[in-house]
């Protein structure tokens, strides 16, 4: 692998995005934290930054809370496709939602899509933004028969998508089609920018700073951290979790993908997007960043804490060396997105919190769909009507679009929850946990979830999840402990890096 300078972001492995001189930003704006803002914005992903920044050009005063630092989450970690068709295609949406509703899905991703062209050009944002087209491939007879629904339904609802006989990976196929005006763009980039331009304006960003309670207190939300407390009268969860035990725990389900940066010892970099529809499917683009080129490739997606990432890696790496000469793996990294049962996401008003909002749910259309979320909570705190907001509405009742899901997903949460409680194996000694991994023991009649590092130094924590019970798994990959429930994730010392928990693991000494 390349030589890199390790970076933030929410697990061990290493983006492209996070390449030496490629840092972070990072504000110092202490002066500004103790003042009532319009809105607290809680997240310094594209969906928090993107909210922030519109609303401050209204005139607003907003201040982003960042548990780490901006881009440190999914943002961070995205593999940057920039689409107008989305994970529940069109087909899917027409059947659960209607006809009409999915023509609104196709404009509202105009939109979004829009939206970003718009804030580069405006911002100078040199964030390699390219228009692209997206190539959607069927390789056996089911597959041929569902990409025929797919082009129907996207012709239908607005979008420009056209059969073809080429596409751009040298992958075997038996029919294609294309999406043109789709696009591609380096996230850290944007992001950044926009950070910029929102303490131009007079924003304040407050990064390393976990929000651990939240209370309103008459009109007023109250955002207490270690430190001080936030006042607002306003409050935006761009958190993709929502915190705490919450509709949105059983309604959303948490997924990781994994993704490949690849040198090509050919030079043969697909200049466009290319989809397959395998379960789970594969995603390919390439970017050059520093002069170098780079296939990126993703796909081998599981539930969070419930597969195994060093063999979704292996997989992945196998699959691309079947169609692509590859010299090198350069990076290899993964990334958490959250289903949602009925197939759109959650944006908007919370259904329990007055005046807060929540935008969760994006499944793998991250960058989109917290661009989207941006317009449409922005729009409402400055009481402005968007067409898009009741459909994406949390509050929305669909008891039939996502009822085969729900059921589906938290059976599965319960099992886990029960099953995982049973299974730990029994330890006698500490040192048979090998270096820098770690494991769910009993020792000594205890529980523990237990991390030995690269020089044996032991960290033992509690594996009960502190959100809702759940006894989380290590990601050997990311050094991650993961709760296959809702999704909770934590560092090797016990802290929360994402997810729902607003505590720690508590730490045995």
């Amino acid at each position: 692998m390349v030589n890199q300078e390790k970076k933030l972001r929410d697990g061990a492995c290493i983006s492209p995005w996070q390449l030496a001189g490629k840092d972070l930003v990072s504000h110092s704006t202490d002066q500004k934290k103790h003042e009532t803002f319009d809105t607290i914005i809680i997240g310094g992903g594209i969906t928090g930054l993107t909210t922030a920044l519109l609303l401050q050009q209204c005139g607003k005063k907003c201040i982003v809370v960042e548990t780490k630092t901006i881009g440190f989450g999914t943002t961070g970690g995205t593999s940057a496709h920039l689409n107008t068709f989305f994970d529940a295609t069109y087909a899917d949406i027409e059947s659960d939602f209607g006809k009409e509703e999915s023509k609104l899905v196709a404009k509202a991703g105009k939109e979004a899509m829009a939206m970003i062209k718009k804030l580069a050009t405006d911002l100078a944002i040199d964030c390699d933004l390219a228009v692209k087209d997206g190539y959607l491939f069927a390789q056996d007879e089911k597959q041929v028969e569902e990409l025929s629904k797919i082009l129907a339904a996207s012709k239908r609802a607005g979008i420009e998508v056209t059969e073809t006989a080429e596409i751009c990976v040298p992958i075997p196929f038996q029919s294609a089609i294309i999406f043109t005006g789709q696009g591609q763009f380096h996230p850290i980039e944007y992001i950044q920018k926009l950070a910029v331009a929102f303490i131009d304006l007079g924003g304040v960003i407050s990064e390393n700073t976990f929000v651990n309670e939240v209370e309103k207190k008459g009109d007023l939300y109250h955002a207490t951290t270690p430190n001080q407390v936030f006042t607002g009268s306003k409050l935006v969860y761009a958190t993709h979790a929502v915190p705490g035990v919450n509709a949105f725990s059983f309604k959303c389900a948490p997924y990781r993908s994994y993704v490949l940066g690849v040198t090509l010892k050919d030079d043969h970099y697909p200049e466009d997007l290319a989809y397959d529809m395998m379960e789970p499917y594969h995603y390919f683009r390439s970017h050059e960043i520093d002069g170098q080129s780079y296939l990126i490739v993703g796909g081998e997606d599981h539930k969070t804490g419930q597969g195994d990432p060093t063999q979704a890696f292996e997989s992945l790496e196998t699959y691309i060396k079947q169609y692509f000469n590859v010299k090198e793996v350069a990076f290899k990294w993964s990334s958490q997105y959250y289903i949602p049962t009925d197939g759109l996401p959650y944006i908007g008003p919370s259904p329990a919190l007055a005046d807060a909002y929540v935008a969760t749910g994006f499944n793998g259309n991250g960058m989109m769909f917290g661009t989207l979320s941006a317009m449409i909570i922005s729009d409402d705190i400055l009481n402005k009507k968007n067409d898009y907001a009741a459909l994406f509405s949390p509050s929305r009742i669909k008891p039939l679009a996502g009822l085969g899901e729900f059921i589906q997903e938290n059976a599965n949460v319960a099992w886990h929850f029960i099953s995982d409680r049973f299974k730990t194996e029994e330890i006698a000694k500490l040192k048979d946990i090998p270096n820098d991994t770690g494991q769910v023991v009993e020792f000594e009649g205890e529980k523990l979830a237990v991390y030995k590092g690269p020089r044996g130094k032991v960290t033992a924590l509690s594996p009960v999840c502190t959100h809702a019970g759940c006894i989380v798994n290590f990601n050997p990959e990311e050094k991650t402990w993961d709760c296959p429930c809702h999704g909770g994730r934590y560092d090797i010392e016990g802290n929360v890096i994402s997810g729902p928990p607003l505590r720690k693991l508590a730490r045995y000494k």
